[in-house]
């Protein structure tokens, strides 16, 4: 299987991974109900959110937000696409973080055009302090965004190897 269809599969894993799981948590839980999963760490909890990442515009009151973000997305999705569509000329991390965060795009912009809103479920804390909630598509995406910063420090190490060695 060459690299573009790996990448292709692996976004859309992700996608049906994050639809599955959002799926269980609004079939089966009310809003804010909460179920322990690792007691003093970890929480299930259903969450919705109207804005961005980390709740960002979530409080504002525009009637057009919900039509922004969508806009806003589709065009990282259409980014996206044509990453994942020249996947071949990027390194193996590079290429894993392009579809890790292409697959957790498509997860929270089908969320947003068929809601206006992101349904988030991972409640991480300690003690009092508790994590922003968020989805399997915000940790591919988080994932996807730590490999594509390890893909450039790794490409950038092998320049200055290959210039040292010149």
């Amino acid at each position: 299987m060459n690299r573009r269809w790996l990448a292709l599969a692996t976004s859309l894993g992700i996608f049906g991974l994050d639809r599955g799981t959002k799926w269980l948590v609004e079939t089966r839980l009310e809003a804010w109900d909460t179920k322990p999963v690792i007691p003093g760490f970890m929480n299930i909890v259903r969450s919705e959110n109207p804005g961005v990442a980390f709740g960002i515009f979530a409080d504002a009151v525009s009637q057009y937000r919900t039509t922004a973000l969508v806009v806003m997305s589709m065009l990282a999705i259409m980014v996206l696409a044509w990453l994942v569509w020249r996947i071949e000329k990027h390194d193996r991390y590079t290429a894993a973080g392009i579809a890790l965060i292409f697959g957790g795009a498509l997860g929270n912009v089908f969320d947003r055009v068929r809601s206006g809103r992101v349904t988030d479920f991972i409640d991480v804390y300690a003690g009092t302090w508790h994590w922003y909630v968020f989805n399997v598509a915000d940790a591919a995406i988080c994932v996807g965004a730590g490999l594509l910063i390890l893909g450039m420090f790794l490409t950038e190490r092998a320049l200055k190897r290959s210039e040292a060695g010149a």
